[in-house]
């Protein structure tokens, strides 16, 4: 008998869940255990478990729609099996769940009518308008675009877990062509990988947003499908801006609003802590009381870590959103400029500071004691050379920072004699079909140690410590536009030769831009070696969620004493970065101590 997929309730406060992306599709054969799709909730975006065995027959929700709790996303059965009349009554419950979160957003206006007989009216349109339960709206996929005829518009999906906004590489198709479902329209550049933006509607391609080489924020509009003749200008915001914003815009714009409501609050705290008016203090008092300010969430992060006020900021983003480009070449220095004539005559806040000041100095050197700030010199022009930062770099910058400043690193080095580890490597070699480097008997031996010492197979998760049951490696490979991790899943299962084929593939994929997410997902420990560089030892930057990361130096020749005499031993430095939240100094030197027997008593990887 078919059994119903529903979308479950993954949080305390969660009340929907939007499809980030279909892992199988209709038609697959799946398992208990596999994982039917990823779901972005409220706070994190999560797996969802298939737990029946059979035929995917049925799937809902597109990729990038919202499904309420308890709605239908999937339906599982026997091949072949007729789900008519289960499908029929799962999407009239669905439809109810979906309306009866809209109907409780209106609830409180409707009470306050004057005429009890007006109420009902009011319920259904202040309901459409509810941005909290977009999928209210069964209409939106495909709504009627003006003039009656249907149109659907694509948006920018979001690719990964830590991605927030997508550059068109190259465009597939153009306006004026058929598409239909399964066609590739574009190929989007992510900061991990190009992948392919496939197309879910049958049509014709109206109208096409952003420019090869433009970058586009995650559900930002890309393309419209619909039928020849649609009216494009209503969907793209010609009748109310307000109605063709995304949830996801509109959620953004409210999180604007509170954080430049507070923010003048934090400001003025600090100003007096320190007894010093802050201009942007009196440059954002007025966000409170002005107009919204329509910024992405990346862009406030920007702009907030440039102290960049974005009243000041035109944004070129969907009807004049800011987006993260539009802050890329305004300089920090430059962004208090506006806000010191206003500071000059800020009252209140300034006063105990004037005062001050006239008191400590003479009175005819008051007028100079806050002079006009000269223009930063600027180099000139062809001494440099300014490269846009591409969205890797950008990914790269934000995830190594935030690990480098939260998790407190320490650092364990060991120097591990390789000479029979160099022996064995040669005879392996001799044998595998594949040969085998340095790097992937490295992989083999932490896999093989981190199965001794779980505790380093761990992850922060806030509130608890996970301790993986997997063992898959992350193995650092170095890109055109900076780095990319690809996995070797259950890599203390693998042989070296298994290990050596998969880290070629991986790497050959990454340096071409073509991994999946599935392929740089999930690592639980992560190794980076820099040894075929001359580098002698470093340290490296744990990858979050990971506890521990392994950085590899290079095998030199050096001095060492053997059965008491001295003799030249080749010795290869590893350096173990731990998050002293999750593995001790005692833990971390206990899986270099199994690390280095097995290095160098290769043997004992083989038994």
């Amino acid at each position: 008998m078919a059994e119903l997929i529903k979308m479950p309730k993954m949080s305390d406060t969660m009340t929907e869940g939007v499809i980030a992306a279909w892992l199988k599709k209709v038609g697959d054969k799946v398992k208990s255990g596999d994982v039917l799709a990823e779901v972005e909730t409220d706070k994190a975006t999560m797996e969802l478990e298939n737990y029946e065995d059979g035929t995917l027959l049925y799937v809902g929700p597109k990729e990038g729609e919202a499904v309420v709790v308890n709605g239908l996303l999937a339906i599982v059965g026997k091949e072949g099996e007729d789900i008519a009349a289960l499908l029929k009554d799962a999407q009239a419950e669905t439809a109810q769940l979906a309306a009866g979160e809209t109907a409780e957003a209106p609830a409180a206006p409707a009470a306050e009518a004057s005429a009890p007989a007006e109420a009902p009216k009011a319920a259904p349109a202040a309901a459409a308008e509810a941005p909290a339960a977009p999928k209210a709206e069964p209409a939106k996929p495909a709504a009627p675009a003006g003039n009656g005829k249907k149109a659907t518009v694509i948006r920018m999906p979001k690719m990964s877990d830590t991605m927030t906004e997508g550059t068109i590489a190259a465009w597939l198709k153009k306006v004026g062509d058929k598409v239909k479902s399964g066609d590739i329209l574009a190929e989007v550049e992510t900061d991990k990988a190009t992948m392919e933006l496939d197309n879910y509607e049958d049509g014709t391609l109206l109208y096409i947003g952003p420019k090869e080489g433009e970058a586009v924020p995650v559900d930002g509009v890309l393309a419209i499908i619909g039928e020849e003749g649609a009216d494009v200008q209503a969907l793209l915001g010609g009748q109310d801006a307000a109605a063709g914003a995304s949830p996801a815009d509109e959620a953004a714009t409210e999180r604007s609003e509170t954080e430049n409501a507070e923010r003048p609050a934090e400001i003025q705290a600090e100003a007096k802590a320190t007894g010093q008016t802050s201009a942007s203090t009196s440059q954002a008092a007025p966000a409170a009381n002005g107009g919204r300010i329509f910024a992405s969430p990346l862009a406030k992060s920007i702009a907030k870590d440039k102290g960049i006020d974005l009243h000041t900021i035109k944004g070129s983003g969907e009807n004049g959103r800011i987006v993260s480009r539009d802050l890329e070449d305004v300089s920090a220095s430059a962004a208090p400029a506006p806000a010191a004539a206003p500071a000059a005559t800020a009252p209140a806040a300034a006063a105990p500071q004037s005062e001050y000041i006239k008191a400590a100095l003479p009175e005819q050197a008051a007028p100079k004691a806050a002079p006009a700030a000269a223009p930063a010199a600027q180099p000139a022009d062809g001494t440099y050379t300014d490269t846009p930062v591409s969205q890797m770099r950008k990914v790269i910058a934000r995830r190594l920072s935030e690990s480098l400043f939260t998790a407190p690193h320490f650092y364990l080095t060991m120097e591990i004699l390789m000479d029979r580890a160099m022996e064995v490597r040669t005879q392996l070699n001799e044998l595998s079909p594949v040969k085998l480097s340095f790097n992937d008997l490295v992989i083999k031996a932490s896999a093989l140690a981190l199965r001794q010492h779980p505790a380093v197979n761990s992850s922060w998760l806030g509130d608890k410590i996970r301790q993986n049951h997997v063992i898959n490696i992350g193995v650092a490979v170095a890109v055109d536009e900076g780095l990319l991790v690809p996995v070797v899943r259950n890599a203390d299962g693998k042989g070296m030769s298994q290990i050596a084929t998969e880290v070629k593939e991986l790497a050959g994929k990454a340096k071409s831009k073509k991994l999946q997410p599935a392929e740089w997902e999930g690592n639980t420990f992560t190794i980076s070696n820099l040894g075929m560089f001359g580098i002698d030892e470093f340290t490296a930057i744990i990858n979050s969620p990971d506890a521990c990361i392994l950085a590899v130096g290079g095998i030199k020749q050096t001095a060492v004493v053997k059965n008491g005499e001295l003799a030249i031993g080749n010795i290869m430095k590893v350096t173990l970065s731990c998050d002293h939240r999750v593995v001790d100094g005692a833990t971390g030197a206990a899986f270099l101590q199994t690390l280095k027997s097995l290095l160098e008593d290769p043997l004992r990887m083989l038994i």
